[in-house]
C-alpha cells in the first residue's frame, strides 16, 4: 500500500494546476478510499477556470466530478451504496458531485427537485484543498468518502463488467435522462418525438443517445466543428447535423433545421450547448405547442435580447432542468449498461495522464473543441 497520495490542485481561475502529495489517510468505520479509473473534463470545470462560476468557491481545490473508480479499503459499517447494492473492496464505483442532503426544505418538500437541495455535498467544488484528507475531487490518485462526516455523501455501484471508462460517463449522461424525463412529464416528450439537440459537445453527445434510448423517432444535432463533433454525433444516431461554421447566421441556422425537419417544425428542442443565443433560435426551430428545455446554461454566460411574444403566441412548454436528484443517477448507470453496445460510448473520450502536464492539456483540448470529452486517467490499467 502507497503511504502517499497525489492530487491535483488549482488557486484559481486561469491557474495552472498544481500537483501535490498527502498522506494516505486511514478510513474510519464509515469511509471509503477509491483508487480513480477515469474522470472527465466536464464543461462546467471550464467555466469555473474561465472565473465564470457565480458562487465563491474554496481555492485551492481539486477540480473533476465525473469520477469513477475502485473501492482499495473501506469501513465495516459502510457495507452498501446509495440503492442498497452490496459494497465491498474491489466493487466499482462512480460519485455523483450534486449530492442532496435528504433533510432540507427541498429534500423533505419536493424531492422531485432536491437537486435544489440547500446544504447539498459537492465533490469537485466546493470542498477546498485545506480540508484533510484533502481528496475531494476526481482529478487525483484518489478520492476520499466519509458518510460518517458528511452523510449526505451518496456512493453508486457500476457494474462489476463495466469499465472504468464507461462509468464515467454516468455522471453527464445522468443530467441528460432528467431533461428528458422533465419534458416528458410536461407531456412534451413522447415515443416517436421528434427532437433537435443545440449543441455537440459532450453534453449534446450524450443527450443524443439519451434521447434514442428513451424513445425519440428523430434526433437531429446543431454544433461544431464537423471533426470531431459533428462526425461523433451522427455515429451517435443523429439524422442529420447542422454545422454552425456553414449556417453562420440565425435565420440560416432556423431555416435549415425546419428544412430537415419538415412539417411544423420540431416536437423538442433541447439546448445543451450553453450559448445564450441557443433559446431565442431553438424556439424557432420548435411546432407551436412544442416543448424547450434549456439545461445548457449551467453558469452564467450573460443575457440576450429575446422576445418574449414568441413563448407566448408560440404556445409552448418552456422548462429548465438542472444536474439531477440521488434517484436519477440509477436510471444513468442502467441505461449505459443496457446499451454499452448500441453506442461507440468511448470513441467522444479522449483520454489524458494524470500529470500537471496531461491535465493542461487536457484542459486546453476541451476548451478549443479538439475533443470531445478529454478525460484524466490515473490508472488506465484500472479497466
Amino acid at each position: 500500500m502507497t503511504e502517499t497520495v497525489r492530487v491535483a490542485t488549482f488557486d484559481g481561475p486561469a491557474a495552472a494546476p498544481v500537483i501535490r502529495t498527502v498522506p494516505r489517510p486511514a478510513v474510519p468505520s464509515k469511509a471509503a478510499l477509491i483508487q480513480i479509473g477515469a474522470c472527465g473534463v466536464c464543461g462546467t470545470d471550464l467555466h469555473i477556470l474561465k472565473g465564470h462560476w457565480p458562487k465563491p468557491l474554496p481555492w485551492p481545490f481539486t477540480l473533476g466530478h465525473e469520477l469513477a473508480g475502485v473501492i482499495i479499503e473501506i469501513g465495516d459499517e459502510l457495507n452498501e451504496d446509495f440503492m442498497g447494492l452490496p459494497l465491498e473492496v474491489g466493487s466499482k464505483v462512480m460519485l455523483p458531485p450534486l449530492m442532496p442532503c435528504g433533510s432540507c426544505y427541498y429534500c423533505v418538500h419536493y424531492p422531485e427537485t432536491a437537486n435544489k437541495c440547500l446544504t447539498p455535498v459537492y465533490y469537485g467544488r466546493y470542498l477546498g484543498f485545506d480540508k484533510a484528507p484533502h481528496l475531494w475531487g476526481g482529478w487525483a490518485e484518489m478520492v476520499y468518502v466519509d458518510l460518517g462526516e458528511l452523510p449526505g455523501t451518496k456512493i453508486y455501484k457500476l457494474p462489476d463488467d463495466m469499465s472504468l471508462r464507461l462509468g464515467a460517463l454516468s455522471e453527464p449522461l445522468t443530467s441528460c435522462i432528467r431533461a428528458f424525463n422533465r419534458a416528458r412529464s410536461a407531456g412534451g416528450f413522447k415515443a416517436g418525438s421528434t427532437v433537435v439537440i443545440q449543441g455537440s459537445g459532450p453534453i449534446g453527445v450524450l443527450a443524443i443517445a439519451a434521447a434514442q434510448e428513451m424513445g425519440a423517432g428523430r434526433v437531429i444535432a446543431v454544433g461544431a466543428p464537423e471533426e470531431p463533433r459533428l462526425a461523433l454525433c451522427r455515429r451517435f444516431g443523429a439524422e442529420a447535423t447542422v454545422n454552425l461554421d456553414e449556417y453562420q447566421t440565425p435565420e440560416k441556422r432556423i431555416s435549415a433545421v425546419r428544412d430537415i425537419v419538415g412539417g411544423f417544425g420540431a416536437d423538442l428542442v433541447m439546448d445543451c450547448s450553453g450559448h445564450p443565443s441557443a433559446g431565442p433560435e431553438g424556439i424557432e426551430m420548435l411546432r407551436d405547442g412544442g416543448t424547450y428545455v434549456e439545461m445548457g446554461q449551467f453558469t452564467d454566460a450573460g443575457s440576450i435580447e429575446t422576445s418574449w411574444h414568441r413563448i407566448c403566441t408560440k404556445d409552448i412548454n418552456l422548462l429548465g432542468s438542472w444536474a439531477f436528484t440521488a434517484n436519477d443517477i440509477a436510471e444513468g448507470i442502467k441505461m449505459l449498461d443496457r446499451a454499452r453496445h448500441r453506442f461507440p460510448w468511448t470513441e467522444m473520450q479522449t483520454l489524458f495522464p494524470f500529470s500537471e502536464a496531461g491535465i493542461s492539456d487536457a484542459i486546453e483540448s476541451a476548451m478549443t473543441m479538439q475533443s470531445v470529452k478529454a478525460t484524466i486517467v490515473p490508472y488506465p490499467d484500472l479497466g
